[in-house]
């Protein structure tokens, strides 16, 4: 059983940046497509970011392109998320989950093993 915790996260300013780090253990069985999801209070969880392990790829929502990356130093059992020029709607409890594969729709009931998540305040 594959199995996340993710850590990092935090309250700051509006402009400000934050790391962010999802830890696996266990089998992902293959699952190569390893995801960022966030949820705003009152939202429905959306994707963020994602990585594909097998083609080295890496698919960005539309409103965090330009701002957050999946850093290349991601391991074959911690993923990271670094997020900057962070703004108020960026609120939200982030979570890391696995998926049979990366689609930039982010179809959350695609995903699996999420973990407890880690929440980011941005103040304006």
């Amino acid at each position: 059983q594959l199995r996340h915790v993710e850590s990092g996260g935090g309250s700051v300013q509006a402009g400000g940046s934050l790391r962010l780090s999802c830890l696996a253990s266990g089998s992902a069985y293959s699952r190569r497509c390893w995801g960022w999801f966030r949820q705003a209070p009152g939202k429905e969880r959306e994707g963020v970011a994602a990585l594909d392990i097998e083609l080295d790829t890496i698919i960005y929502a539309d409103s965090v392109k330009g701002r957050f990356t999946i850093p290349r130093d991601s391991t074959a059992n911690t993923l990271y998320l670094q997020m900057s020029k962070l703004k108020p709607e960026d609120t939200g409890v982030y979570y890391c989950a696995r998926a049979w594969q990366c689609t930039p729709s982010f179809p959350a009931d695609d995903y699996h093993f999420w973990g407890q998540g880690t929440m980011v305040t941005v103040s304006s």
